[in-house]
């Protein structure tokens, strides 16, 4: 019987190896029915995504809420043995929640895209006149006497020759592709945007099962990590998902709500002084401010050209009003949103965005952050517990110069022993 045990181990390892390199090949090197797979079952489960997503963002909100109803209805039915049903509690806050996102919705289409949108029919119908003063600028330059007139001439002739190579075989070509997939793409945009509206109808829908079952759900999760690994394992594995939790929520949620707060008042500042391209500028810096670090950057330097095309001062105005927000998002509204919530270093945050960035790009830049987090204090909890078993100090300052100090009393030691 030991020996069936034994054989049958060994079959099954062989075999879950096999599969493991069939599936390392096909992702790594052929990327052929694996990505397709992948990409397939992610388009099916999109609406559960996106509910998933919304649930996530909306779970502080339904709880305020409930707390909010539970005490109302307890001091409005004190003394009475009936008490409202903690699933119509529940089920109302889930509605108010939904309904007051639904009312910022509506706002943003009433108000918000109609702007935006005569902004953008603005830029496209002064598109021309744009292109004139920026001809009649580097026509200028050129033309003109100073150092620089004779340092960008110098330029164009010593490059020209690469220039007209990289426009004829790079530049032209993928302009070309562009236009024929704008043109040919029109009806696939038109699908897109109709698989973008069911998909988030649907995930409406998802998310308020998600939110209405939230701790049944977690305490079904709990008992298959239970039931699976052994009980310090399991154990370890819950404190790790509530602490991923609260980096990710405190970075997202916080962030979001950072970036919300920024474009408005980017919004009110603007029309106070007549910026044109209000909506746009300010959605553009809004959205940009997600990204840490970059994002202002990010927003402020196309939505400066745009100002600049209109008016140069109003360009300068705009710069000085970018670097007083950020300022005050970086000093007094961000810490007081986000405080703590990664505990990581510049360094580091710089160093998340540019690999989030590499891989998953905006999003990436987004995400990078808080999972560079969570990989920080995973790898900062292997170590204290590594050190922690060898009865060695935790502090880091400890270590900065233990070398030395060990040679220091070695070489005591041996002086005493002679």
């Amino acid at each position: 019987m030991k020996e069936r045990k034994k054989y049958f181990r060994l079959g099954l390892t062989l075999f879950l190896t096999a599969c493991a390199i069939l599936v390392f090949y096909d992702t790594f090197y052929k990327g052929q029915m694996l990505q397709g797979f992948l990409t397939k079952l992610v388009s099916i489960l999109a609406p559960v995504v996106y509910g998933f997503v919304m649930a996530y963002l909306l779970a502080p909100i339904v709880n305020w809420l409930e707390q909010f109803l539970t005490g109302g209805a307890n001091r409005a039915l004190k003394g009475k043995k009936k008490a409202i049903p903690s699933q119509w509690l529940r089920a109302l806050s889930i509605f108010l929640a939904w309904l007051f996102v639904l009312f910022l919705l509506y706002l943003m289409m009433a108000i918000l895209i109609p702007q935006l949108v005569d902004s953008i029919t603005m830029l496209i119908n002064n598109a021309e006149s744009y292109y004139t003063k920026v001809y009649e600028w580097v026509n200028g330059v050129l033309n003109g006497d100073s150092e620089v007139s004779s340092w960008v001439r110098d330029m164009i002739d010593r490059y020209y020759d690469n220039a007209l190579d990289l426009l004829e075989k790079n530049i032209l070509p993928w302009a070309q592709s562009l236009l024929t997939g704008l043109t040919g793409g029109i009806w696939s945009g038109i699908w897109g945007v109709v698989m973008f509206l069911k998909n988030f109808i649907i995930g409406i829908i998802v998310s308020v099962y998600m939110l209405a079952m939230k701790e049944r759900s977690a305490a079904r999760c709990a008992k298959l990590v239970y039931g699976t690994f052994r009980e310090d394992q399991a154990q370890l594995i819950i404190r790790a998902t509530r602490k991923t939790d609260k980096i990710f929520s405190g970075f997202v949620r916080g962030k979001l709500l950072d970036s919300l707060i920024i474009g408005i008042l980017c919004f009110i500042l603007c029309s106070i002084l007549g910026m044109p391209y209000t909506p746009l500028v300010s959605v553009i810096v809004g959205v940009t401010n997600v990204i840490p670090f970059f994002g202002p950057v990010l927003g402020a330097i196309p939505s400066a050209f745009l100002i600049l095309l209109v008016s140069p001062l109003k360009c300068f105005y705009f710069i000085v009003l970018v670097i007083i927000l950020q300022a005050f998002d970086g000093y007094l509204l961000g810490p007081k949103i986000l405080g703590g919530s990664t505990g990581m270093s510049s360094f580091w945050v710089v160093v998340a965005i540019l690999v989030g960035g590499g891989f998953g790009g905006l999003p990436g830049m987004f995400l990078g952050v808080p999972i560079c987090a969570c990989l920080q204090v995973l790898v900062r909890y292997v170590i204290d517990q590594r050190l922690s078993r060898r009865n060695m100090p935790l502090a880091s300052e400890n270590y900065v110069q233990r070398d030395k100090k060990a040679t220091q009393e070695e070489t005591s030691e041996n002086t005493k022993n002679t």
